[in-house]
């Protein structure tokens, strides 16, 4: 019996569990293996170095699968920013009828997007922000707690928290994002009242994700201490994988001196992707959450979210329907 929720209706797909839009982890390879196997794969628009980059990999990911799949935009500050325009004129025009946006005043976006039919989900991590994008017109709030890689916010609220306090104001269907690699986390998530998960670093530790091996042991390797909160002083907090990199950002970041020059050389995205691409961990920055403590092997996607729908139906029909049978008189 498969578990169906607003999310799986909303999105035409299988099993309530999304691919998280990763830098240079979302292409074609990965996202079509994710939808697939019943899930939503998401490419990452920027990942493309052009717009027109993003329509052949959206052609790309099209001829490696027939189900549903998502564009994430994520848009954020910056001195050059990105043709985000370009970008979603791009997504509209290639006909993707599911898009994630992040980041930094998505109006405009939300907007065009939802003129043109395309269910838009929106990734954030406070419930003000989840409320404004409800109010905004979008479809589905993603949850980002305090545990997860890439960009967490300044609050620092994690997701046993979060989700939650997001449930308890948020009208539309909500993913729960940050923490989730197994049945256990999906039922935990579809008790706090989200109606599925959102993973970002669990599919890096997959066979179909376009990494180095290296990288994946990186992953699995490692426990849930072994992140890094970085650009915490810049009040543009990341949390990433503990490597060599990443403590001397730490380290030159502590300096009472020190300002974002300082630590650019290391934490550029083109060092990232050179780490990511060759398996060099002194090459950049790997962004991976403290569910790192929960991955311990390198599946196939199919294999990865069959076993995590399994386990969560066994939870919910054995372990949780057993506390509340009877004992004996």
């Amino acid at each position: 019996m498969p578990l169906a929720t607003r999310v799986t209706r909303l999105l035409g797909i299988e099993h309530p569990i999304v691919q998280g839009g990763m830098m240079w982890v979302g292409r074609a390879e990965l996202a079509s293996a994710v939808s697939n196997a019943g899930g939503l794969g998401m490419l990452t628009a920027l990942t493309q170095p052009t717009p027109d980059d993003l329509r052949r990999e959206i052609e790309r990911c099209r001829g490696m699968t027939d189900k549903p799949f998502g564009v994430n935009l994520t848009i954020l500050p910056s001195v050059m920013p990105p043709p985000y325009a370009e970008y979603r004129r791009a997504i509209i025009d290639s006909g993707v009828r599911i898009v994630e946006t992040a980041g930094h005043r998505p109006q405009e976006h939300v907007e065009d997007f939802k003129a043109h039919g395309i269910t838009v989900i929106h990734k954030c991590t406070a419930v003000r922000h989840a409320l404004s994008a409800e109010r905004m017109g979008v479809d589905i709030i993603s949850i980002d707690g305090f545990e997860c890689a890439g960009h967490p916010g300044e609050d620092d609220i994690p997701g046993l928290i979060l989700i939650p306090a997001a449930a308890d104001k948020v009208k539309i269907s909500m993913l729960a994002s940050g923490g989730f690699a197994d049945g256990r986390g999906l039922v935990a998530a579809l008790t706090l009242g989200a109606e599925g998960i959102n993973m970002g670093t669990r599919f890096c530790a997959t066979v179909e994700a376009p990494i180095h091996d290296a990288i994946k042991q990186l992953i699995v390797s490692n426990d849930e201490r072994a992140t890094n909160l970085i650009f915490r002083r810049f009040h543009n907090t990341g949390r990433v994988a503990k490597t060599s990199v990443s403590d001397q950002v730490v380290e030159i970041s502590a300096r009472p001196d020190a300002v974002f020059e300082d630590i650019r050389p290391l934490v550029s995205g083109a060092k990232g992707r050179t780490a990511l691409e060759t398996g060099d961990l002194d090459a950049g920055l790997v962004w991976a959450g403290q569910v790192q403590g929960l991955i311990h092997d390198v599946p196939t996607c199919r294999q990865l979210i069959e076993r995590i729908v399994g386990d969560a139906q066994n939870l919910i029909a054995e372990r949780l329907t057993g506390f509340m049978m009877k004992g004996d008189a």
